[in-house]
């Protein structure tokens, strides 16, 4: 189950970090069902493991900080046996999916709370967290308009948009990402979810450093929405992806390269505000 996790999280066939980190600690705690001779081979077993589902994507600082935590739990145990450490996974990595999924909610009810009846608003790209912000919201019989990029060149914002539209209350509109400018005058604020805060950088999909920076000339605020445990200060290093570039164009590039990276670097000063499920 681990090989397979970490192709599916190298392929990006799940695209919220949040998701992400689930999958990997469910994954991890599947360690428990092996046979080991010794707690020594146990635990190298546990960090080999939890190294490669990090590696499969170096870019999500909640997989990164979700997997150091499993393993932490284990090893500052020091179990006397094999069977307190294989336990010890297992509590560690289920506290770990309650502790992600929670976070995620109580981001997403924070947001709700600062959406205002009648607002038009933003987003771009795919965030799980915005789309239940907003599900909230309307719930609670607040209106609400939003304009959702597409997010070339894997069209996830079109996923974004058709789930609004089956929300009562949301009025839905789809744009391409260049006519993010032209629009966002019409906007109160944009919200976004994010990959990964790193110091004083945003990290989200590819194409938010552009809106924010569009957003920022023109004073329409921007509020980035996510789980605290995706706001590091130290001990992580962002790497960026770069897909497929068939993704981009699928005729064969003759005398040129296609750039196709996953990720932008967005500086925090063009971010209004966080919003997390410490807040």
């Amino acid at each position: 189950m681990i090989d397979d996790t970490v192709e599916e999280i190298r392929e990006m066939q799940t695209h919220s970090s949040s998701v992400v980190a689930v999958k990997a600690a469910r994954a991890l705690a599947t360690l428990a069902e092996r046979d080991v001779a010794t707690v020594e081979e146990y635990v190298r077993d546990l960090e080999r493991n939890a190294s490669a589902l990090r590696r499969a994507n170096p870019s999500h600082a909640s997989l990164h900080t979700t997997q150091r935590d499993i393993v932490d739990a284990v090893t500052d145990a020091d179990p006397d046996s094999i069977e307190e450490a294989k336990r010890l996974t297992s509590e560690a990595a289920e506290a770990v999916v309650d502790r992600v999924e929670t976070a995620k909610h109580l981001a997403a009810e924070n947001t709700a709370a600062r959406l205002e009846d009648g607002t038009t608003l933003l987003t771009h790209d795919y965030s799980s967290t915005v789309l239940e912000a907003v599900e909230i919201a309307a719930l609670d019989g607040k209106e609400l308009t939003i304009y959702v990029t597409e997010a070339r060149p894997r069209y996830l914002g079109r996923k974004t948009v058709r789930t609004l539209a089956e929300m009562d209350r949301v009025e839905a509109h789809l744009l391409v990402d260049s006519a993010a400018g032209y629009l966002l005058p019409n906007c109160e604020t944009v919200l976004l979810g994010m990959d990964c805060i790193v110091g004083d950088t945003l990290y989200n999909r590819v194409g938010t450093f552009p809106i924010a920076a569009t957003a920022h000339e023109l004073d329409v605020p921007v509020t980035v929405a996510g789980s605290g445990a995706k706001i590091i200060e130290d001990g992580f290093v962002f790497e960026n992806e770069f897909r497929s570039p068939s993704e981009v164009m699928l005729e064969p590039a003759e005398g040129f390269a296609i750039e196709n990276p996953a990720y932008d670097a967005t500086p925090m000063q063009l971010v209004s505000d966080v919003v997390t499920d410490e807040e």
